[in-house]
Parts: structure tokens; sequence; C-alpha cells
């Protein structure tokens, strides 16, 4: 296979275009004209259930993750949501406890009360992930969801052995890789069923768009039964991105490869620095030799046989949510937004963007590094600190 600087350039470009065109154009049309006979000769009918710019989208996303297809949605929690849609009613999903605030939402607020039972565990903890798998209910439809790295915490799960403990209870697996992006880890290659990034953020990488998508590991077998129904939900729900969004993510994919070394690198510079900070309390990179998953995340997050950590990390503050809310203020580089994986740095109290109830800590930062020069975040920090 290509190596993923050639995929993500290449990947699923078709053999020729209009024009010679080197760049896809954007076909703003909703609707496709039909051959006398009734066919559709390109394969399109209506812009909802297909697009050329969504199909060439959808075949380079699936050869990234090393995947059979691809769905691609009008969001991250489009996608995500989909997937649940597609598992049906009667369904148990097991949870990681610390998934993205906005997953859990829909898992308690949406689909609990439509009737799928789920189970929120430690992802970390294989005997916990089987004793949730043991509770579901009889013939119900399994399907446990992770989340590597975690988001806010960054805590690593091991995949391959989330995926033999599911294998046991009959169960799917599906990962959320959006932090780690293709670049740096394949769930698939791991035996995960699916996988689901939010494009919205390192595939897209300028902060520009709002997207996801569904990888498929196989069209086969009961992976791709819920495939096909994830299909179906995109389709006929019609949550897709535009044709414009499509081509703003296909040339944000050409460059993912570089941009991710680079917010790797910078992530660790600044990591590093945090970590021996009086002022800091502690500092969440699985990057660091210090981190509880640092080992696996050594072994996950190396698709291109170098281990590269990501651009996220997160870090507590000595005295508190003040304290954590001045730090970013003080901030001159970084912005302060939520989102991640943009090309410029962002800085945010995460708490205060999650529900009431959340557990994130009150002294909790949440960084996501861009492509500038590390000295520059570090000293923007370093003055930000001096308090």
């Amino acid at each position: 296979m290509p190596h993923i600087e050639t995929l993500a350039v290449h990947a699923g470009a078709p053999a020729s275009r209009d024009a010679g065109a080197v760049t896809a154009p954007i076909h703003l049309t909703t609707t496709f004209e039909r051959e006398p006979d009734g066919s559709y000769p390109a394969g399109h009918v209506y812009a909802r259930t297909t697009n050329p710019n969504r199909a060439e989208l959808e075949r380079c996303l699936a050869a990234l993750d090393g995947g059979a297809d691809a769905a691609a949605f009008a969001s991250g929690q489009a996608a995500t949501t989909a997937v649940f849609q597609a598992l049906g009613p009667d369904a148990h999903v097991v949870a990681a406890a610390d998934t993205y605030f906005g997953t859990g939402l829909v898992l308690r607020e949406i689909f609990a009360r439509w009737g799928l039972s789920v189970a929120f565990v430690d992802a970390t903890d294989l005997d916990a992930v089987s004793a949730a798998l043991g509770r579901a209910p009889e013939r119900a439809r399994r399907l446990v969801w992770i989340e590597t790295p975690s988001n806010p915490l960054l805590r690593i799960t091991d995949i391959a052995a989330v995926v033999e403990r599911a294998r046991r209870a009959g169960a799917l697996v599906a990962c959320d890789n959006t932090w780690a992006t293709p670049v740096l880890s394949r769930p698939l290659a791991f035996g995960a069923d699916l996988v689901m990034h939010s494009t919205t953020k390192y595939l897209g990488g300028h902060s520009d768009l709002t997207g996801g998508v569904i990888v498929t590991r196989t069209l086969a077998g009961d992976a791709g039964a819920l495939f096909a129904a994830v299909r179906a939900v995109q389709q006929r729900a019609g949550a897709v991105p535009s044709p414009f969004d499509c081509w703003l993510l296909l040339r944000g994919v050409r460059t993912v490869a570089l941009r991710v070394r680079a917010q790797s690198a910078n992530a660790l510079a600044v990591a590093r620095f945090l970590a021996d900070h009086p002022a800091v309390e502690a500092v969440h990179y699985p990057g660091l030799p210090t981190h509880p998953g640092h080992a696996i995340a050594e072994r996950q997050m190396c698709a291109d046989g170098e281990p590269r950590f990501g651009g996220m990390l997160s870090v507590q503050i000595r005295g508190g949510r003040d304290a954590a809310m001045r730090l970013a203020a003080r901030c001159r580089v970084f912005t302060r937004a939520t989102s991640l994986g943009g090309v410029e740095s962002l800085i945010e109290h995460r708490a205060s963007n999650e529900h009431p109830e959340t557990t994130t800590p009150q002294n909790l930062l949440r960084v996501s590094i861009g492509i500038e020069h590390a000295d520059d975040l570090v000293a923007d920090l370093a003055q930000a600190l001096e308090m």
C-alpha cells in the first residue's frame, strides 16, 4: 500500500476529469440527467444520495484508514448518531466513560429514551468492558464504542485488547479516531469494525468546515450489515456534507500527514515544558513516559512506523478554575476557542463547554497545538503562567 502522504494526495481521485483538470471541480447540482432508457450512466441520481465530490471524498477517506468503504456526514455528531440509529432500538452499547461529552449526550438523552441500552465503563479496564457486555439483554445487538486518545483526558485504550474481548461476546467495535487520525493510528488494522472521524478537525485542518465520516473494515458479515444500515441512514435521513464542504475537506486531507507530524512534534515540546512548570498540577499527554498509557500509545500511534502522539494535550493548573481561566486569558498566540485540529493553536477551559454534570476537572485546560513554531508556543505559555 502507498505511504500515507501519497494516499492523502491521490486517493479517491477518478481516472480522468472533465477538461483534464488536476483539481476536482465542485458539482453544485441537486439532480442528474437520465439517459433515454431511464438509466444514470454516472451513477448519481440526486445530491442527497450521492454526489461526485462526496464519492471522491469517501473513496479517499476509506483508503486513508485502510477500510472497505466510507460514508461522509455533515458533522462528526451526525456520523456518530448514524451508527447508533443503525443499531436499532434493542441494541446494547458499551461506551467509554470518558468519551466525548457530545457522544455521551446523544446516548443518554436521545437513544436511551429510544430503547437503546447503554453502559458507560472505563474502557482501559478490560474486565469492566467484558462485564458490561455480559449484562447486555439476551440476543441484543452489541457494540463497544471507544475513543483513543480520549477527550479531554487523553486516556489510551488498547484497541486490539478491547476487540478481543468484544469478539468473545459477539460484539462489534467502533473507534472514534478523531484525535489520532489515520496518520498516527489505524484502528481497523487492530481489528476495529468501524472508525469515526470528526473531519471538522485534523482531516479538514483549517477550521473552515464541519464534517464527519464512518469507515468500515469490511462489507461482509455483521460489520458489513451495520455499515449498510449506516449508509441507509446517511442517504435517507440526509445529514450529508455539501459538495463545497467535500471539496474543502479533500483539499485539507492533501496535507494532513505533514500537519499532524508538525503538530505532534510541537505538542511534545509544549507538554515537556508544562510538565516541569511549578504552576502545573498535571499534564495529560501520551507522549510523556509518565503517562499511564504511554506504552500502549507507542504501539498504536505509529501508523507510519515511528511513534507520534498527536497534537492534543490537557493541562491542570494549580489554583483551580480561576487560575486556569486567567492563564487562558493571558495567552497571546493561543486563541481561546473550542474545537481542535486546525493550523492555529487553541486553548479552552473545557468544563465550561460541557454539560453541568461534567466530570472534567475545573482546573483543566484543553490545548490544541497548531503548526506555529514550538518555541513561540512555549514562550506564550511561559508568559501566561507568570501570574
